[in-house]
């Protein structure tokens, strides 16, 4: 089995956060859970990825905490970053 290539900081986050550049269509393989995804961008080295399909409007946790909201529908395996969550009033 090969090693995860995100951490997954709290159990409550709904992101990931890249160990390394992960380009489009390769694995995301998951801590602790024995699943993998598939990377539907590419996905930067400690930036966070979608664990979950979002909908516009869907809290992004990390840290347990949330620390955005999703500004546009966001599948799971993409790259989660300024160009989809909204900060602002968080």
């Amino acid at each position: 089995m090969k090693k995860p290539n995100i951490i997954i900081i709290n159990e409550k986050d709904n992101v990931g956060v890249a160990l390394h550049d992960i380009k489009k269509g390769e694995s995301i393989r998951l801590p602790r859970q024995g699943q993998e995804i598939t990377a539907g961008t590419n996905i930067p080295y400690s930036h966070k990825v979608a664990l979950k399909g979002f909908k516009k409007g869907d809290q992004v946790i990390k840290y347990g905490e949330v620390i955005g909201i999703a500004s546009m529908d966001i599948e799971k395996g993409e790259w989660i970053h300024t160009h989809n969550i909204d900060t602002e009033g968080i």
